[in-house]
């Protein structure tokens, strides 16, 4: 059984996302791991709010590495969205996963093999536009759960229409 560990940046919504995708990896066999348990793969949920957030992001690959050596590090979030490029250059990564890839990663990264070049599946933002439901549960001392993914409005700071897509959410009697 591959051990699986996680790691989020940013926002509640990233927190609801990452709760979200651990369970999957649990209903497909994976055992969840915390980040210290030399896991065979990590999960790098990442944030672009700020510079800071990108910094972060390769401080953690940095230590997933060294926690693990021969581990899958799959980077996804808004700083994958945005960077794939960018991010597929940082020694250690293996794979980088936009918006609208990032909840089908265990089918699109099948057995998590490590390959020559990084894998990068990261469609055009127009692509994301479809709602994947989530929450987080038993990960933190508050619940988080997703009512809405993405923005309309295109604030000159705001970098959400570009790195989540168009708003949508979910029906009223799914969310009750």
């Amino acid at each position: 059984m591959k051990k699986v560990a996680f790691y989020t940046l940013g926002c509640k919504l990233n927190y609801s996302e990452t709760s979200t995708i651990s369970r999957m990896f649990q209903e497909k066999g994976y055992q969840k791991v915390d980040f210290s348990d030399t896991p065979d793969i990590f999960i790098i949920n990442t944030c672009s709010v700020t510079e800071n957030a990108d910094k972060k992001c390769k401080k953690i690959v940095r230590e997933a590495k060294v926690i693990s050596p021969n581990s899958y590090v799959t980077i996804i979030g808004c700083y994958a969205q945005l960077k794939p490029k960018e991010i597929s250059e940082i020694n250690g990564v293996d794979a980088v996963l936009g918006a609208a890839e990032k909840f089908q990663l265990i089918d699109l990264l099948d057995g998590f093999v490590k390959e020559k070049e990084v894998k990068v599946l990261a469609s055009e933002i127009s692509e994301a536009n479809t709602f994947v439901s989530g929450y987080s549960i038993n990960d933190r001392t508050r619940t988080f759960l997703k009512v809405q993914d993405g923005c309309n409005y295109n604030c000159t700071f705001c970098t959400i229409p570009l790195a989540r897509g168009k708003s949508r959410s979910d029906t009223v009697e799914n969310v009750l």
